[in-house]
């Protein structure tokens, strides 16, 4: 899920469009085709959408309100959709606000976005749950999308090991460490260093995720925390939804060192389409809105009048500057430092409109023009299917190799609730 400034996380960048944006070169009509063909051989994996979210916030759960099967232009997903972008794999994300560890309720609202994301995948034909690499590749196989469940976010597991073993029964196949703040056993990306990276009940959760079989996923956390994560796991990591830092300096974003260290795990860094974390000029976006959003917050009091006044600096500001050759950007650098091994795709759809997203990326109907841009800067077909979904499942594949190997020689970790040094 997008958060927009550090002073002030929100849903929404409110932005409402992308005039301005430089226009990508258009790959042309054959690079398109060759491109969708890959993306039904590959399958394409896309490791973080924020439908569920969607579905709660728009109608408190109730799936009545749409049918999944026919298009539906108030949801950032639905079937008709994703077999037009050539989705063969997704992730839905269970996300709920990190500021709910302060009022004790994120599991409970971690269970109701779970109750979501289950019903999306039982009560939609076309999809159906995989649990693991073998069942991706079978429901692949049969024309299904396969759909899998991430957690973004710590916070929800409240500190209990036992928590993360029902999450993991319930489908989750990786948790973000952090998402916007830090938690007791972690810091985050976009809060200031409380921990300097991961607790000792942190690197004890890592490695129970390494013995379950779900990933450790990096994305949202700080540098520090990565480094500690990647020292401690004994399986690949992955990036569920990530850019690099040496395009766009954002803190969400993946350090140079950092991918030298993924290349040694055999993790996956999954790219996110979203314009701040994008865009060559997002970070300092982000810092020009954080400065005007502190005068605000300085000049008025109402909260009315304070998010009327971010919206008209927002518009007044327009959004950073992104398209698909900026995605591609981020891919290049990745696949310069860490390999192509370790590149893949977690575009973070979170809501309908395109505005937010790169400029031409606006909907899950449109990757196969960023692989054909890929394409056209001479990337091979072999290349492009590990992007696309092969490095994942070859990461998977590895993770749960890990994990079969620990459960016979590892205990279940006991410690419950503690707020570990």
């Amino acid at each position: 899920m997008a958060a927009t400034a550090l002073a002030a996380p929100s849903r929404s960048l409110g932005v409402a469009g992308a005039a301005g944006d430089a226009a990508d070169a258009d790959p042309g009509p054959q690079l398109i085709a060759r491109a969708k063909s890959l993306l039904e051989r590959a399958p394409l994996i896309d490791t973080h959408n924020d439908l569920p979210s969607m579905i709660l916030e728009l109608s408190a759960g109730d799936l009545s309100n749409f049918d999944l099967t026919a298009r539906q232009p108030r949801l950032c997903a639905d079937l008709p959709a994703l077999r037009a972008g050539r989705v063969g794999v997704q992730y839905w994300s269970v996300f709920v606000e990190s500021a709910t560890q302060k009022t004790h309720v994120s599991l409970h609202e971690a269970l109701r976005e779970f109750d979501a994301a289950l019903r999306i995948i039982r009560g939609t034909s076309g999809f159906e749950q995989a649990r693991s690499a073998d069942d991706i590749e079978r429901l692949h196989r049969a024309g299904k999308i396969a759909c899998l469940i991430g957690v973004e976010g710590g916070h929800m597991v409240e500190n209990s090991p036992a928590v993360l073993r029902v999450f993991y029964e319930l489908g989750a196949r990786y948790l973000t460490l952090t998402h916007w703040d830090n938690i007791d056993w972690a810091d985050a990306a976009t809060d200031r260093a409380e921990h300097h990276g991961l607790t000792g009940l942190g690197r004890q959760l890592v490695r129970e995720m390494n013995r379950l079989g779900m990933f450790a996923d990096l994305s949202h956390v700080s540098a520090d925390t990565m480094r500690d994560a990647l020292h401690t796991t004994r399986a690949p990591v992955i990036f569920s939804h990530s850019d690099a830092f040496a395009v766009n300096p954002h803190p969400r974003n993946v350090p140079d060192d950092v991918l030298h260290l993924v290349r040694e795990n055999g993790g996956v860094v999954h790219v996110n389409f979203i314009r701040p974390f994008v865009s060559r000029d997002g970070q300092a976006w982000n810092e020009r809105r954080d400065a005007a959003v502190r005068d605000i917050h300085a000049r008025l009091g109402d909260p009315a009048a304070i998010e009327a006044a971010i919206a008209a600096w927002e518009t007044a500001a327009g959004p950073p500057r992104a398209g698909i050759g900026d995605v591609a950007d981020h891919i290049d650098h990745i696949r310069d430092v860490a390999g192509v091994d370790h590149v893949g795709i977690g575009a973070d759809f979170y809501k309908a409109e395109a505005g937010d997203m790169a400029t031409g990326l606006g909907d899950v109907t449109r990757y196969p023009y960023l692989f054909a841009e890929l394409l056209r800067r001479g990337y091979t077909d072999d290349e492009l299917l590990k992007i696309a979904g092969r490095n994942h499942l070859r990461a998977m594949r590895r993770m749960e190799e890990i994990a079969l190997e620990l459960r016979r020689t590892e205990q279940p970790l006991i410690a419950e609730r503690v707020k570990a040094t």
